[in-house]
């Protein structure tokens, strides 16, 4: 549970503007200003992705802390894992502001940032530094710059860059924010883009494995074929989903302002995805479902419907980064009482998903 320490800094924090907000809590965090609880595991929690030992399987997605900021505190955090960035080969400044929208009555969050960062060599550098001595496996989006010519060669120029201090990487094909981005995920130009970045991959000092981070707003069609790209490839993970385009059913004020809805709207599209790649994958690849989740239930739905892993951020938002080890804790608990492992409960209710 959050303390009353945080739920004040959260109420303080949601009178800013939402970006100023991320950005003074993130370097609170950095500064050693938030208390953390560290690891949380247990023999039930302790899992495997793609080769790498996770102490439980809830993680941080990608965009919280875009360049590698505060990897020593987020990995005492709570969290099995880590995924920083987005990072490009060059720094750039993403899209105009405002760029970051709460919609507090639906629990969600609208975003159009656009893959601002600071750039990978920057990026490298913290990594270097930090991400060797995390109690948990630290890996890092990849992007490309917004006015590249070669996108294919843009992601592998970052993991070039950035191999020798992750982990693990993630090819994001999926953000809605850069322009046809993600045209990328088509079989053609998604298979052209793995390619490259499997050939890159097998020039390096050390094996690392490769994830591909999805859409949400895939037909089943689409869904078959990103299957197929991805055995013949050779990747190590999908990630489903990233943010959507849709705004179903939304509430909130800022509901039509452009970009991709992430958070409680987004639980169940992303699931259904996740369950029909689980399904077309046939337990060829793992999974690491995103989206929506906030609580420990949600996180053990994700699981029945075929992750082996999970990724929170956009409930961080509203229950602030105590949220993290409280749904790891109650997945614990939940696993204790249907006396079953995270790598046990994977898959088994996803028919109730199809």
């Amino acid at each position: 549970m959050s303390t009353l320490y945080e739920r004040l800094g959260m109420a303080a924090l949601h009178r800013l503007d939402p970006e100023t907000a991320h950005d003074l809590a993130l370097k609170a965090l950095a500064a050693g200003l938030v208390p953390l609880p560290g690891l949380v595991s247990s023999p039930r929690l302790a899992t495997s992705v793609a080769g790498l030992a996770l102490a439980n399987p809830v993680g941080l997605a990608a965009g919280f802390d875009k360049n590698a900021r505060a990897i020593p505190q987020l990995a005492r955090a709570g969290f099995g894992f880590v995924e920083v960035g987005a990072a490009t080969p060059r720094p750039q400044p993403g899209n105009p502001k405002p760029r970051l929208f709460r919609l507090t009555e639906d629990r969600a969050v609208i975003n159009r940032f656009g893959f601002n960062n600071e750039g990978m060599e920057a990026i490298a550098a913290r990594l270097a530094r930090d991400a060797a001595g995390a109690q948990v496996p630290v890996g890092l989006n990849l992007g490309a710059n917004k006015d590249s010519t070669d996108r294919s060669g843009d992601y592998a120029t970052v993991l070039k860059c950035v191999a020798p201090h992750v982990a693990f990487v993630t090819v994001n094909v999926s953000s809605p924010n850069t322009e046809k981005l993600r045209d990328l995920q088509g079989r053609a130009a998604l298979t052209a883009l793995l390619t490259r970045v499997m050939e890159t991959r097998a020039g390096l000092a050390k094996p690392l494995p490769v994830f591909l981070k999805i859409a949400p707003d895939l037909t089943g069609e689409e869904i078959e074929e990103i299957a197929e790209v991805a055995i013949a490839t050779g990747i190590d993970a999908i990630i489903a989903t990233n943010t959507t385009l849709s705004r179903d059913g939304l509430k909130s004020a800022h509901k039509g302002e452009m970009g991709g809805l992430s958070g409680a709207p987004l639980f169940e599209k992303s699931t259904r995805v996740l369950a029909r790649l689980s399904h077309a994958l046939e337990g060829r690849l793992p999974l690491i479902g995103v989206g929506g989740v906030a609580s420990a239930d949600q996180a053990y739905e994700k699981l029945r419907a075929g992750a082996s892993a999970v990724q929170i951020y956009s409930a961080l938002v509203y229950g602030g980064l105590s949220l993290a080890a409280e749904v790891v804790r109650g997945l614990d608990t939940r696993l204790q009482r249907e006396g079953l492992t995270a790598a046990q409960v994977s898959g088994t209710g996803r028919g109730d998903w199809l």
